[in-house]
């Protein structure tokens, strides 16, 4: 088996692949994420995972699969990125508030032996329940959202925030840990 590299700084992420069993090192992408537009497609979200992937495979030697990912949160066919500032995070949390959100995580993985890629999103719907200002100003000041999508992290939200869930948890914290293992599966059954 190929030795696995995880293209991402996110502590969550490498927590989830800690659970995968797989053995990884962490090798961060420096690829710097720019969208042209804040609407929602499947190929935005697989487009950045893919640039991050293949900036860490620049940087390494063969015989290596590269996992790069991104996680987006969609609202109205809007994509919702990190907030620029607790203001803008407030906004989020608000427009979030009461209704039905989706979580995409795309994920690419790179096998630098044989140059294939595989790709695979995976999509888990979120309902927050009806947030009161204070609410959302006690998560701001107590949590930190401003590093991620939507402006918050599923795995920290307090009791009277979440509403239910559908789909994979991991997946909206960031990584599919299934979703993983199918990619590193296609790639290392065609070497």
């Amino acid at each position: 088996m190929s030795k696995i590299i995880l293209a991402s700084n996110s502590p969550r992420r490498k927590q989830i692949m800690s659970k995968t069993g797989l053995e990884f090192e962490v090798i961060p992408s420096n690829y710097e994420e720019k969208r042209d537009t804040d609407s929602f497609s499947y190929e935005i979200v697989e487009d950045l995972a893919t640039q991050k992937a293949l900036d860490v495979v620049k940087r390494v030697d063969n015989n290596k699969v590269v996992i790069g990912a991104d996680t987006v949160v969609v609202l109205d066919d809007k994509i919702l990125g990190k907030p620029k500032d607790k203001a803008d995070a407030f906004n989020m949390l608000k427009s979030l508030s009461g209704r039905t959100h989706f979580v995409v995580t795309s994920i690419c993985g790179i096998n630098t032996k044989t140059n294939r890629a595989a790709l695979l999103s995976t999509t888990s719907y979120v309902r927050f329940k009806e947030l009161s200002d204070e609410l959302i100003h006690h998560y701001i000041d107590n949590y930190d959202p401003l590093d991620k999508a939507g402006s918050y992290g599923i795995q920290e939200l307090p009791p009277n925030f979440l509403d239910k869930y559908e789909g994979s948890f991991e997946n909206i914290v960031g990584l599919d840990p299934e979703a993983v293992k199918s990619v590193i599966r296609q790639l290392e059954n065609h070497q």
